[in-house]
């Protein structure tokens, strides 16, 4: 009996195939746009945990300076070389800290200009920030306790100043200094906050000091947690230790802030999600939409198949026949929506990943549940005509025009 309804409700939709595509286009577009809104929305959270991974490994970063907000400070006293130090030393269930200033400056090569960041770095710098090099070698212990006039140069300041040509051996002006180029960074792209991370020129920390800043002051500290450490206790010894050599009174706040990039990585994420959730929600709308279409398509059906249902029933078929038959004329639209939802999605997927940068996120669950729904809202909104058609009195139904 199921396989006659099924057959009967395929001729049915075969009869008006153009009626039955324009009924079910509201699910179609619905379970498309749920599927397609998740899908991105789980790429961009991957995306944002990436980037943030690609700043180091387990890395808190230290600065001076209070908490945002009220009351916060712009006059706090900077670090020095052996505040790093004593964090390496007294804070245990740490793999490494540096120590690094930055600044902006003009990096020129021939007759080529780029505005571009100076940043002075130990030799703990690129262990910390988890970054290799691409050509050439890192700094000497010689290098960095003279204070050489060498340098290693991002991807975007080898691509500006060099083009095509190896940078290695070559000479760069910033602004007062010139240094010769001996390794070329690993591309890392961009950050989640759109900042270049490969637009960048690393000198020896001493060099920066002398010849760019003209004192001993430290802007960063960047501390890598060892493995298995609990960042959150790293992070509260650090403060701890700091607010000791800071000689900063109990009834004092902390005149730095300890950032725990896990922490970002985890609210940027947990916002992404939301504003999935928002956006899937909203996509989800167009089901009810498309469940309204069909509900509405089927009782003109009934209407207009009244005469066919009285010579059915007049013949012996009961009302959970005729109940049958339309209902599963409703769910197989909705079915056939949720299909053609699904491979829209992915198509429209597929497009758009590539033009916002995302990777593809195949989550084979939200395909699911967004078919199952489909099929749910065939349930729900054909119930209503189906039952309508069941109840039709055999002898008034015959007697329809």
């Amino acid at each position: 009996m199921f396989w006659n309804s099924m057959v009967l409700a395929l001729r049915a939709i075969r009869r008006n195939l153009l009626r039955s595509f324009l009924t079910i286009l509201g699910i179609v577009i619905g379970v498309a746009a749920v599927i397609t809104m998740v899908t991105l929305g789980g790429g961009a959270t991957v995306k944002v945990t990436e980037q943030i991974a690609s700043l180091g490994s387990n890395l808190l970063i230290v600065r001076p300076g209070s908490r945002m907000g009220p009351g916060a400070t712009s006059d706090a006293a900077p670090f020095d070389v052996h505040d790093a130090e004593a964090i390496g030393d007294a804070v245990p269930g740490i793999a490494a800290v540096t120590a690094s200033s930055t600044t902006g400056t003009t990096a020129i090569y021939g007759n080529v200009n780029w505005s571009t960041t100076v940043t002075g770095i130990d030799d703990q710098y690129l262990t910390v920030r988890d970054w290799d090099l691409a050509l050439g070698r890192a700094f000497t212990a010689s290098e960095l306790r003279a204070g050489s006039s060498a340098c290693i140069i991002g991807e975007t300041v080898r691509r500006e100043l060099f083009g095509g040509a190896d940078p290695i051996g070559n000479r760069v002006r910033l602004n007062r200094i010139s240094c010769e180029v001996v390794g070329v960074l690993r591309s890392k792209g961009q950050t989640t906050f759109g900042s270049d991370q490969d637009d960048i020129v690393l000198i020896p920390l001493r060099t920066y000091q002398r010849r760019i800043a003209g004192n001993q002051d430290i802007g960063l500290i960047q501390v890598s947690v060892a493995d298995g450490a609990s960042s959150e206790k790293v992070q509260r010894e650090i403060g701890f230790l700091l607010r000791e050599r800071r000689r900063i009174s109990p009834l004092e706040e902390d005149d730095f802030r300890v950032t725990d990039m896990k922490e970002i990585a985890s609210m940027l994420a947990g916002t992404t999600q939301v504003m999935t959730g928002l956006l899937g929600a909203v996509a989800a709308v167009s089901l009810l939409v498309g469940g309204i279409g069909i509900m509405n398509i089927m009782l003109v059906s009934v209407t207009e198949r009244t005469r066919e249902i009285g010579i059915r029933l007049a013949v012996g078929a009961q009302e959970k026949d005729v109940l049958t038959q339309f209902l599963v004329e409703a769910v197989m639209l909705s079915s056939f929506g949720g299909l053609f939802g699904v491979a829209l999605a992915l198509v429209a997927t597929f497009s758009l990943v590539g033009v916002l940068q995302v990777p593809f996120v195949f989550n084979p669950g939200i395909v699911i549940i967004a078919f199952l729904f489909a099929a749910a809202v065939g349930v729900i909104f054909g119930f209503v005509p189906a039952r309508r058609a069941a109840r039709l009195d055999p002898i008034e139904a015959l007697r329809h025009e």
